[in-house]
C-alpha cells in the first residue's frame, strides 16, 4: 500500500488580489486562476533554531483545490497538496 507523500514544489504568483490573496499563479508552466480563497492561515513554528512563518491558503482553481503558501522570510511561494478536490 502507498502512503500520502508530502511534496513541496516553487510556483510563481503572478496576480494577488487586494494585495494579499493569490489571484493567478504559475505551476509546471501552466497559468492556474484562482476562483476563489476556501481558507486562509498562518503558521509560526520553529525549525531548525530559527523562526518559519507562512501564509497559507486553500484556493480553488477550475483544475482542482490547492493548498498554497508564501514563505514571509523569504517572500517565495510554494504548492504543498493538489487534488481534485480536498
Amino acid at each position: 500500500m502507498l502512503g500520502w507523500r508530502k511534496q513541496v514544489e516553487s510556483i510563481e504568483v503572478a496576480e494577488k488580489k487586494h494585495g494579499y490573496f493569490p489571484q493567478r499563479f504559475r505551476w509546471h508552466g501552466h497559468m492556474y486562476i484562482v476562483n476563489r480563497v476556501e481558507r486562509c492561515w498562518t503558521v509560526k513554528s520553529r525549525r531548525w533554531g530559527r523562526w518559519v512563518e507562512r501564509l497559507c491558503f486553500r484556493v480553488r482553481c477550475p483544475e482542482g483545490v490547492f493548498d498554497v503558501y508564501q514563505d514571509l522570510r523569504g517572500n517565495t511561494w510554494h504548492i504543498v497538496k493538489a487534488g481534485a478536490s480536498l
